[in-house]
């Protein structure tokens, strides 16, 4: 019935046990086991870019879940409309929901059919899919540690199985089991860390609580049922997530720091530096009312400033007047008792009459009351 998922699955393995059988040999358990965990690396590495996408779908959602929110109070009592508006609304942000659950869903089928294969490794068939009946025996009695990789405590009836306890089966799968629950724990828990608490709603705390606790529960649980090949299935698959997430997540977060720096560059890049020079604006361009204000208070302050240097420069000029008028007075002074020196040494007897005055100006007019007599020298 389901041949189409048996026959891709038994393939892979008979692959990898045939390149690892070439090493250790097609009888030795590491070969078969090598050859599981393998398996599980090809399967999960063709699912490497759905798993990158669902990344960045569970991204953008995250960031959009305000705008979530206010669409299902907007629309409480019409859910027609607001399945509408959810579609328009992922639409816009170019978010897939069903690209989020595909990498999970593909898994599926490989687990099953991964299960049915190995249980059908059983003594005397024939075949089982891509194996034949020497390459059966070979599984069938590939041990580890004294246990065959095929037993499980308890097959519970599959593939025509018994349903017996068999617990010698124990010392090697409880390991197991509780290796694989701590390893699902771990990869739920790496994924909620992640997630936006904006985004938080209740069936995000439901799904939350199933991941990191139900579903490891179950591990230990229902374990006891799984051969041992298929919780070397489940550790490996648990083991390729947690190295993957870290990988993807690592890498995102390098991507957003790095478009931050981007942003920021171009930021610095338009604003001007200090000391630059505004630039003139293009034709066409509306001035902004801050900058003109601010350029005709600089105006204003530069008036200011050359009005100051002007009125210092007059109040130096009247000062410089006052002081060659001073200046002048006192040489007047100096002139006019030299000049009274030198008409009281002619009355007293120099013959050669104006020698002095010619000598200090010759041409220059007398005072006008130097020389003349009082009035009223005389008494009648």
């Amino acid at each position: 019935m389901l041949d189409f998922i048996y026959y891709p699955v038994s393939f892979i393995l008979w692959c990898w046990h045939k390149v690892f059988g070439f090493v250790f040999g097609p009888d030795n358990a590491i070969s078969w086991i090598l050859g599981i965990v393998f398996l599980t690396f090809t399967v999960r590495g063709i699912l490497f870019k759905p798993f990158v996408k669902q990344v960045r779908s569970m991204k953008k959602m995250q960031d959009f879940a305000p705008e979530v929110k206010k669409l299902q109070k907007k629309y409480a009592n019409d859910r027609q409309k607001q399945a509408t508006e959810m579609r328009k609304l992922q639409q816009e942000h170019g978010v897939n929901p069903l690209g989020s659950c595909l990498p999970m869903l593909l898994q599926i089928p490989v687990f099953i059919g991964l299960n049915w294969v190995l249980r059908n490794f059983q003594e005397g068939r024939q075949s089982n899919y891509f194996f034949d009946a020497a390459e059966v025996d070979s599984y069938v009695n590939a041990k580890l540690f004294g246990i065959n990789i095929g037993d499980a405590i308890n097959h519970f009836g599959f593939a025509g199985q018994s349903s017996e306890w068999h617990w010698e089966v124990a010392p090697l799968a409880i390991p197991l089991m509780i290796i694989a629950a701590i390893a699902t724990h771990l990869t739920a828990r790496h994924s909620v860390a992640r997630q936006n608490p904006a985004s938080a709603s209740q069936q995000t705390a439901m799904m939350n609580k199933l991941t990191l606790y139900i579903f490891p529960f179950g591990v230990l649980v229902f374990g006891a049922f799984f051969p041992i090949g298929l919780l070397i299935y489940w550790l490996a698959n648990n083991g390729w997530t947690l190295g993957q997430q870290h990988f993807v997540y690592g890498r995102i977060d390098r991507e957003e720091e790095q478009k931050k720096l981007e942003e920021k560059e171009k930021r610095d890049n338009l604003a001007p530096k200090p000391g630059q020079k505004p630039k003139k604006p293009q034709p066409g361009q509306k001035p902004d009312p801050q900058k003109k204000q601010t350029s005709g208070e600089g105006k204003a302050e530069t008036s200011a400033d050359s009005s100051g240097e002007t009125d210092s420069g007059a109040e130096s000029g009247k000062v410089s007047a006052k002081s060659s008028t001073s200046n002048a007075n006192g040489s007047g002074a100096a002139q006019k008792s030299g000049n009274s020196a030198k008409s009281g040494s002619n009355k007293g007897g120099n013959s050669a009459k104006g020698g002095a005055w010619a000598k200090n100006g010759g041409n220059k007019q007398r005072p006008a009351g130097q020389g003349k007599k009082s009035k009223g020298g005389k008494r009648r």
